[in-house]
């Protein structure tokens, strides 16, 4: 993992703006920060290309129509990275770690329903060259999910 330079207190300040609104006009930024709007769009520009921010849509999955979210511990014999790197290839994978502990990685899915994630899991995951034991946990209710970490 390569660790960014760190940012100065106006970037800081962008990124937090951009983190409670990703669609805030960079003039409004501008005026919070004291800089000319040419100067944020560079800011923000220099920001996504060295991969610190990237600014997307996020979507809830339950109101697109999958109505089943689960987080999958799997159990690894041999490379666990090439193992992980397959997990990411699954369409209904959105998050893979590796991790430390009684897991080697923790792979997030997004499935139409319970049939889809049992084919998933079942079929899929588990068919994985490497792939030892899997372990389901089914989300019931998200109580707290956020994309707008301190900047420090």
């Amino acid at each position: 993992m390569t660790t960014a330079a760190p940012l100065d207190d106006v970037g800081k300040a962008i990124v937090e703006m951009l983190q409670v609104d990703g669609r805030r006009p960079f003039a409004s930024i501008a005026r919070d920060v004291g800089l000319s709007e040419a100067a944020v769009r560079a800011r923000v520009a220099r920001l996504q290309e060295a991969g610190i921010i990237h600014i997307v849509a996020i979507t809830d999955p339950q109101q697109l129509g999958f109505r089943r979210q689960a987080m999958v511990g799997v159990r690894v014999d041999g490379d666990i990275v090439a193992v992980a790197d397959a997990l990411s290839a699954m369409t209904e994978v959105d998050y893979v770690v590796i991790t430390a502990g009684s897991f080697d990685v923790l792979v997030e899915a997004v499935c139409a329903d319970d049939e889809h994630l049992l084919d998933l899991v079942t079929n899929r995951i588990r068919a994985v060259p490497g792939v030892r034991s899997t372990e389901t946990f089914v989300y019931m209710k998200i109580r707290k999910e956020q994309y707008n970490w301190d900047t420090r």
